[in-house]
């Protein structure tokens, strides 16, 4: 069966669609209007902004008293600008968004010194518009030949940086032979990709189908650019023709095929599209491979659109402020980075891409200049509001970013939904700063929700509060006395230091942070240290753990044990003195006690007339009591002969 396929991207680009609107926008407000040039390479819709007023003059000169001048999608240059400021015209400039981004660069890289070179049609009038902003320090190519007899000719004495740059409908094929030619890894040379995606997309298409059709209708004006660029592409894989309106097809002779492919420049109407489309079915005596209403399309065109109505459409271009939109109607949309998303590190390509058909509200319509301003982030929230309620019911545990620190607390994005979350509610302490929140992933639960203003309340509180006591539930089904964790130490007090054992905590009191006596905490561990404890005892009633931290091979006992002997001389330090002797450090945390009647080798009535806190002594070790973890040590023992040494010990017993 035979068949008729159009291309996907066949008719009106964004920037001529723009532009049209514009014209016609102007016309239905009785405005007398002037393009500068013809509005676009079309003869029929030409004509038809003829009959509604519409007139066309070739320079600013021309311009009548209080007439509105249009400035046509492929742009201007600067001394056009500066002529009809002076004339005192209005204007209205439906310069494409593109082909003034272009301009925007050449401008910027002829005053940096730069010479540029641009890839067109020199007798364009887009690429007429781009010399205008060069200030005369430019070259236009066609092709390969002419840029690659500029590098042999030229390059080499001109002695300054290069930019280039291409005409928004330059052929893609074309362009990528170019690009082979320009000297790689050159630091004096800076290309800028200016291909119109919707030109680049056109092309790509209209190859596609001439690959897979027997016969192509490429349609558009004789002097359309864009559109001889697609009879190009097409002649190469098949027989193809070039036509501006059906009507031209029935004084062609026709040869007979099984598939039969339709393209259309950026400046055809939807409605030649249909008409050829129709034309060519007749001929064929056949159907449409896709049912494209085109009458539709056009009555799309002028349906008016208010403020609040959702609408749908597709997206055109991508920049880093913005998306541009098509909504089929006169107007172009366009939806800023703020509307787009309420996520500061997103940027518009992030959400949306080319092609993209999305959901949008309209938040302003200025129907005198066409455009219309749109919200994905309303369509977003009003969808996401309803899973914010449904969570509340659910208790569900959501996930988002802090985006803003506030009056009182945070808020967090979430499915397109502002939360507002208390400062008590973050799980940070009291006066912490909020700040080290900022671009965060947080867990967070809805405590309330007022439907009528769309706001949200929530907690990071509840989720740490619900976590922890999981955790709790977990640790007392497993925990055993003698279990070994490695915590972290959460606070201190007098009494000891409470411990962190992943979400539940447990208490080392002071006695068992070190062996020796100590009067705080602190004097061994600080808050978020790591230790290693073991569980002493476990309290489920009271919901109580005792840790302990010191380890046996640690105790000074022990090591003292393994060190000394009775009747070894040692040095020891008098640590304290009582009415019945002195205490004297021999290690660290072992403490011996040298009798009053051990001092001296005489009767000592002072303890303090002989020694003092402080003052380093010979001792011998005369007995240890290890039941009791008792020392005694002599300085007397030292000072007699052996047969006295030992009575002095027995001494030592009976003053025990």
């Amino acid at each position: 069966m035979k068949k008729i396929t159009v291309a996907k991207s066949a008719g009106f680009c964004f920037g001529v669609d723009r532009a049209v609107k514009m014209v016609y926008g102007e016309l239905e407000k009785n405005q007398r209007v002037a393009t500068l040039g013809p509005i676009i390479h079309n003869n029929d819709v030409v004509t038809d902004m003829k009959s509604k007023g519409a007139r066309i003059i070739e320079s600013v000169d021309e311009l009548e008293k209080d007439e509105l001048v249009v400035i046509r999608s492929h742009g201007v240059g600067r001394a056009v600008y500066e002529q009809i400021e002076k004339s005192g015209n209005r204007m209205v400039d439906a310069t494409c968004p593109f082909v003034a981004r272009i301009h925007k660069i050449v401008s910027e890289k002829a005053a940096e010194g730069y010479f540029v070179l641009i890839a067109g049609d020199a007798t364009h009038p887009e690429v007429q518009g781009i010399v205008g902003h060069c200030d005369e320090n430019c070259l236009v190519f066609k092709d390969k030949t002419e840029l690659k007899s500029f590098f042999e000719k030229k390059y080499k004495n001109l002695q300054k940086k290069l930019a280039i740059v291409a005409q928004t409908t330059y052929n893609i094929v074309v362009w990528e032979e170019c690009l082979k030619i320009i000297p790689k890894d050159d630091p004096d040379i800076v290309i800028f990709d200016t291909i119109c995606n919707a030109t680049e997309a056109r092309q790509s298409d209209a190859e596609k189908l001439s690959k897979e059709a027997d016969l192509m209708i490429v349609v558009g004006g004789r002097h359309s650019s864009n559109t001889v660029k697609l009879y190009d592409v097409c002649s190469k894989n098949c027989k193809t023709y070039h036509i501006e309106n059906g009507d031209e097809l029935h004084a062609l002779n026709l040869p007979s095929a099984e598939h039969i492919g339709i393209t259309a420049g950026a400046s055809t109407p939807a409605y030649i599209i249909k008409e050829v489309q129709t034309t060519m079915t007749e001929i064929q005596n056949n159907n449409l491979e896709e049912d494209i209403n085109f009458e539709e399309m056009l009555d799309q065109s002028f349906k008016k659109i208010h403020t609040g109505e959702k609408v749908k459409a597709y997206v055109e271009a991508v920049n880093k402020n913005e998306a541009i939109v098509s909504l089929g109607t006169k107007h172009t949309g366009y939806v800023s980075l703020d509307d787009l998303t309420d996520d500061p590190t997103k940027t518009p390509a992030d959400i949306v891409s080319v092609g993209d058909e999305i959901e949008l509200i309209v938040i302003k319509v200025n129907d005198s200049e066409g455009t219309v301003a749109l919200s994905k982030r309303k369509i977003d929230e009003q969808a996401g509001f309803e899973k914010v309620m449904k969570a509340k019911e659910e208790e569900t545990v959501l996930e988002g970013t802090i985006q803003h620190v506030v009056k009182g607390g945070v808020t967090v994005s979430c499915f397109g939904v502002r939360v507002f979350i208390p400062a008590s509610q973050t799980g940070l302490p009291r006066g912490a700063e909020l700040e080290q929140l900022l671009k965060k992933k947080v867990q967070f639960k809805i405590l309330e929700v007022t439907e009528n203003r769309k706001r949200a309340v929530g907690s990071m509180k509840a989720v740490l509060s619900a976590q922890k006591e999981e955790a709790k539930a977990k640790f007392w089904e497993a925990a055993n006395v003698g279990d070994v964790f490695k915590g972290t130490v959460k606070s201190l007090t007098s009494f000891g230091a409470f411990v962190d054992l992943g979400g539940i905590d447990g208490m080392v009191h002071i006695s068992e942070l070190s062996w020796k006596r100590i009067k705080h905490p602190s004097e061994v561990v600080s808050v978020g240290d790591t230790l290693e404890v073991y569980i002493k005892d476990l309290n489920k009633d009271e919901n109580r753990i005792s840790l302990g931290y010191k380890k046996t091979e640690d105790n000074p006992w022990e090591i003292f044990k393994s060190q000394y002997n009775v009747g070894d001389v040692v040095k020891a330090t008098i640590v304290s003195i009582t009415s019945f002797g002195a205490f004297a450090q021999i290690i660290d945390g072992i403490d011996g006690l040298i009798h009053i009647s051990q001092i001296a080798d005489k009767k000592v009535e002072n303890v303090k007339d002989i020694l003092s806190v402080g003052q380093e002594v010979d001792v011998k070790i005369i007995d240890i009591d290890e039941e009791k973890e008792r020392i005694s040590i002599s300085i007397r023992a030292l000072l007699v002969n052996d047969e006295e040494a030992e009575a002095v010990e027995e001494t030592a017993e009976d003053a025990e």
